[in-house]
């Protein structure tokens, strides 16, 4: 079944400085979704994109996490890997056998606003981390959103570091070894992660669960929001 970013996984508006440029969806549209979908509380969901997880396919695993399912797994290496396991591969549109909405009534994971951003980045007790390329948290360009740079006080955490050479996530050790440097003493609900519109940031997320840790809190609008709203900027030029 296709799950479609920009209009499954999020609600995008016009203008992109009202929640990002992919703001979730309400509760309501995405249990119908679900449910369009065929997924109930007892489904076993696998999911895969051609992004080695790091677009659609970490986000909507972070979402299911958030109705409270549990049983859904990321395809480690995604299409690619498909392919080179010989996994036949067909451009059949798949018809899915409707349930009734997915039953759940808010998110279950946490999420930080612009302004909890904004307090949290100026607190030396709490971590922001930035998954973007370092060239982008740089300022040295910024290929899709208005402004170069980013959110004063955010470390800047590749999510492609997640990955080894072969496009596959690296050991649940080596990414717990990686993520408890990285945080030092910060608790999950100290840490907060964003991109540029909360899609890459769901790696992240992704990496850190499977390294056995707690879910941190997701700024969906991330610096796709923040960039549109006259905050402060900071660039490491």
């Amino acid at each position: 079944m296709h799950v479609d970013l920009n209009t499954h996984l999020a609600k995008v508006p016009e203008d992109a400085a009202n929640g990002g440029r992919h703001p979730l969806p309400s509760v309501e549209d995405f249990a119908e979704t679900l449910g369009r979908l065929g997924i109930s509380a007892q489904s076993h969901v696998i999911v895969y994109d051609d992004k080695n997880g790091a677009n659609a396919a970490a986000r909507f695993w972070w979402m299911l996490r958030a109705t409270g399912h549990t049983k859904v797994q990321v395809l480690n290496g995604g299409m690619a890997m498909a392919i080179n396991a010989g996994f036949p591969i067909s451009n059949v549109n798949e018809v899915a056998s409707p349930v009734d909405p997915y039953p759940f009534t808010q998110w279950q994971l946490p999420v930080s606003t612009i302004n909890e951003v904004e307090i949290a980045a100026e607190d030396s007790g709490t971590v922001v981390i930035d998954v973007r390329d370092a060239y982008r948290y740089n300022g040295e360009s910024e290929p899709i959103d208005l402004v170069a740079g980013h959110i004063p006080g955010a470390v800047n955490i590749p999510f492609c570091g997640n990955l080894d050479a072969d496009g596959l996530f690296l050991s649940a050790n080596a990414l717990r070894e990686k993520y408890t440097a990285a945080l030092g003493n910060a608790n999950s609900g100290d840490v907060i992660v964003h991109c540029g519109s909360g899609v890459t940031a769901c790696h992240t997320l992704l990496a850190i669960d499977y390294a056995g840790m707690p879910v941190p809190k997701l700024y969906v609008g991330s610096w796709s929001e923040w960039s549109r709203n006259g905050k402060k900027i900071a660039t490491s030029l």
